[in-house]
């Protein structure tokens, strides 16, 4: 649906931000909206069922650490090229240049930021609204990823992108917090990962990103660094294969964390 839309975008820049804005809109409406009346159109085991299996589409926790695990593996064993690929499915900048160490940085920045996009996140919202808060917010950040971002659809973008940082301004900080609380699980420092959160938390041109990465940069000891764009971490040493395995063990404590808090804001609520 939402590439369908995309390929109806106007060209003119007013035009564009005002279907991207529509495109905005709709995608949570349309999403939440349907798994309202689906779930409520369903009574006992079949709601149950269908509950849990949408609930589940929201989040990411095993795709996540298996992409993190899928670069770490062929870096340690000098498959530098092979590591370069598998870093593809994790982020969208060119990776074919990319040294060893900035390899496995760019895999530590994005098992953090998806702490955040892809569990912490759907659980806030699945605290707030439901099921179909947390499915809502999903199509928000999906949209973003699809055309929230500067060059040809800039304007497309705009609305989508705008969203999607509103909707992490609690998120991406509340993960920050639990990356530290969760950083002796990957052999980290609870102190390092709060201080270089708040020394460096403002790099990043995302108002929300440089949250938890600068956390996990801190809580690893490491440098993260995207060359041309930001540093964080800064006078640590530099990343290495073995720091995408405790990245990853890091965002999983920091999951549980943060399920264990939902479920007691939802039973204190009840």
């Amino acid at each position: 649906m939402q590439a369908a839309l995309r390929r109806r975008a106007p060209e003119r820049p007013l035009p564009a931000f005002l279907w991207g804005a529509f495109m905005a809109a709709l995608g949570p409406c349309l999403f939440g909206g349907l798994a309202a009346i689906a779930l409520s159109r369903t009574q006992g085991a079949a709601h149950w069922i269908l509950g849990v299996f949408l609930l589940k589409s929201a989040f990411a926790v095993r795709a996540l650490a298996t992409a993190g695990w899928s670069v770490s593996r062929p870096l340690a064993a000098g498959n530098l090229d092979a590591a370069r690929a598998a870093l593809g499915s994790l982020v969208s900048r060119d990776t074919k240049a990319l040294s060893a160490p900035l390899v496995a940085a760019a895999a530590v920045e994005s098992i953090a930021e998806n702490a955040s996009d892809s569990i912490v996140a759907p659980l806030f919202f699945y605290v707030i609204g439901g099921i179909p808060g947390a499915l809502a917010y999903r199509a928000v950040n999906t949209l973003d990823a699809m055309i929230g971002y500067r060059g040809e659809l800039e304007w497309l973008g705009k609305a989508a992108a705008r969203l999607d940082d509103l909707a992490n301004l609690v998120p991406a900080r509340l993960t920050a917090l639990l990356l530290a609380l969760a950083a002796p699980l990957g052999r980290g420092s609870v102190g390092r990962a709060i201080a270089v959160w708040a020394r460096d938390r403002r790099m990043t041109e995302s108002p929300n990103a440089g949250h938890p990465m600068a956390a996990m940069a801190g809580a690893l000891g490491v440098e993260l660094e995207k060359t041309g764009h930001y540093r964080l971490g800064a006078g640590l040493r530099a990343t290495a294969s073995s720091d995408i395995d405790r990245a990853v063990r890091v965002m999983l404590g920091a999951a549980a964390l943060a399920a264990t808090i939902a479920v007691l804001g939802i039973r204190h609520a009840a």
